[in-house]
């Protein structure tokens, strides 16, 4: 298989188009039945330039591709990262089980598109608003496996002084805020809030992301200033399970920490 996933990504689109089952579709075909315009699907098809974000799930309806085209969508930005953000990206989409420790931002699966474009602003303040944007369209495409037909099981502890930490207009951090109690609802999803006074512990250090296979072989990503490490010795994996499931025990319930949010929305108004 081709190991460019864009330079597939155009050659799988010329293909469907092509062999389209009812009658062989032209570019401008494709652009109507899509809603776009022959000069996308031309560029599409030429290897050049991004991907509309919208795009991928159009054709992956249209021609009945079970996320083929997704999937390239999401493996073509995750090539922008180094090489073991892209391997903590490959773990994350095949999760069935995500818990998150997070002491300094919300996690990126959990971030309204304005948050993370604030994070990534402060993060370089040298990018250009085309490079935040390709950035911004890589996170927010990790959020896809929340919103599958199988979504992980995924379990998220916030230090307090997350809720407190502005990023970007009020108004940005009234919508995560919102966002969080919106994804409180989902089954799937549990999130608890740390109180500022809790006692020290293993996590300490950053920002943690635990990641179990289909297979329960769990991955420890630990993340810190522009680094990134992944922790795989069973021994070491166990002894931060165990840090994060006391983290658990110390947070606040399920209804304390959704009050918790509340207020601190209230505040902002």
């Amino acid at each position: 298989m081709d190991s460019d996933p864009r330079r597939q990504f155009a050659e799988e689109l010329k293909s469907a188009r092509e062999l389209y089952p009812e009658r062989r579709l032209t570019q401008t075909d494709l652009a109507r039945l899509a809603r776009t315009s022959k000069s996308t699907i031309s560029r599409l098809e030429s290897g050049k330039g991004p991907i509309p974000p919208e795009l991928p799930a159009v054709l992956d309806q249209l021609f009945k591709t079970d996320g083929l085209f997704k999937r390239l969508h999401e493996e073509t930005l995750a090539q922008s990262f180094p090489a073991i953000h892209r391997r903590r990206m490959k773990l994350e989409r095949e999760s069935i089980a995500v818990w998150e420790w997070s002491q300094n931002v919300v996690p990126g699966l959990l971030q309204t598109s304005d948050y993370a474009r604030a994070i990534l602003k402060k993060g370089d303040t040298r990018a250009s608003e085309a490079e935040i944007t390709n950035l911004l369209r890589a996170r927010l495409a990790r959020q896809d496996i929340l919103r599958s037909a199988t979504p992980p099981e995924l379990r998220v502890v916030l230090c307090e002084s997350v809720l407190h930490r502005h990023l970007g207009h009020r108004d940005v951090m009234r919508g995560q805020l919102a966002a969080l109690l919106t994804h409180m609802e989902q089954p799937t999803t549990g999130i608890r809030v740390l109180p500022l006074d809790a006692e020290g512990h293993l996590l300490l250090a950053g920002s943690v992301s635990f990641l179990t296979a289909p297979n329960h072989v769990t991955a420890v990503c630990v993340e810190a200033y522009r680094t990134t490490g992944i922790v795989e010795e069973p021994e070491h994996v166990r002894a931060a399970q165990r840090a994060f499931e006391d983290l658990m025990g110390e947070a606040l319930s399920a209804r304390r920490s959704a009050d918790l949010i509340r207020d601190q929305m209230e505040r902002l108004t």
